[in-house]
């Protein structure tokens, strides 16, 4: 079993009255313009998943193979790509008219259906007694650029493979931005492998799309769009009242944001040309979310008494009466 060499980090705290009742402890890195790290909390050297946090380094071979350009795509499919979205029909809508300008549909799709998460979405299909389809997939954007690329490249149905040309060009572009070669793979719940890498890879992959400029080369060229369609769309990399979306919106600055799943989510900040990445250890989503936060305080991008800022930090903790009971808080050092 890979274990970190370092233990995890104090990262966000659960306060209840005068004590941290919890403590979800982590690792962070941040990255500078030349890829190494400047700021490290817990074991940078930890072997991850980066899991959804990765979609916008799956997404560099739709661009760099020329599928995007031969579809057609613009901005908005580029967010989608990337995108862990909620299932709204903003969301559902312009996947479906994606793929079936490809020539294709719903069946085509290898991610499987769950319920939206988007709970007004959700109601409306449980009132209307529909089930949900792929198109409902948080990751059916994502899987729509590899329906694309696959159509480009000629490959069999099965393009979730890992053998499969589709999956081995986001192979290489991971290994490539990572600048590590990637000690194997999971299976995410998209049915799409997901490759293992360091925190340390994944934040200088971060700051690889913090420096990208658009006319540069090939690579550099798509990675600079990729994190220019996220910053454009907030809405559809993620959805109305997710942290994703909340906070892109909130920063001071251009900031692209991407969760994934098991305490995990990174920040691009092309302003400062630094990229952050930040792994939760016991997988504790809001852990993630108070911590990506106050990073992004700690670097100036986003102002703590922000409305969404409080909302992931210092996040007031209520009963079902309504009564004040504790917080959620960054932990010690985290905004210095």
């Amino acid at each position: 079993m890979i274990r970190p060499k370092t233990a995890p980090a104090p990262l966000t705290e659960i306060w209840r009255g005068p004590i941290a009742e919890s403590v979800h402890t982590g690792h962070a890195v941040i990255c500078g313009a030349d890829g190494e790290v400047i700021e490290a909390w817990g074991d940078p050297d930890t072997v991850v998943y980066p899991r959804s946090s990765a979609k916008m380094i799956q997404a560099l071979p739709l661009i760099e193979s020329g599928a995007a350009a031969a579809a057609g795509l613009g901005s908005e499919h580029l967010a989608l790509a990337c995108a862990s979205h909620q299932g709204d029909r903003v969301h559902t809508e312009r996947v479906e008219t994606w793929v079936t300008g490809l020539g294709l549909g719903e069946s085509d799709f290898r991610c499987g259906s769950h319920m939206p998460y988007g709970e007004q979405t959700a109601h409306e299909l449980i009132r209307s007694g529909e089930k949900p389809c792929q198109l409902h997939n948080n990751c059916s954007g994502k899987h729509a650029g590899f329906l694309t690329l696959n159509r480009h490249l000629g490959g069999h149905a099965e393009y979730v493979e890992p053998a499969h040309p589709v999956q081995r060009a986001c192979l290489a572009a991971f290994e490539e931005v990572t600048e590590e070669r990637s000690p194997g793979y999971g299976i995410d719940g998209c049915s799409a492998p997901n490759f293992l890498t360091s925190l340390r890879g994944m934040g200088r992959a971060m700051s690889y799309f913090a420096t990208a400029r658009d006319g540069g080369d090939t690579r550099r060229s798509a990675a600079a769009r990729l994190r220019d369609a996220m910053i454009a769309h907030p809405e559809l990399v993620a959805g109305e009242g997710r942290a994703c979306t909340l906070l892109m919106r909130a920063c001071t600055e251009p900031v692209a944001l991407k969760t994934g799943a098991e305490g995990f989510f990174i920040a691009i900040l092309p302003e400062r040309k630094l990229g952050i990445a930040v792994k939760i250890a016991d997988g504790g989503t809001r852990g993630a979310e108070c911590a990506i936060t106050a990073l992004l305080v700690r670097l100036g991008a986003l102002e703590a008494d922000h409305p969404s800022a409080r909302m992931f930090m210092n996040e007031v903790i209520t009963n079902c009466r309504g009564l004040e009971t504790g917080a959620i808080r960054p932990a010690p050092g985290l905004l210095r």
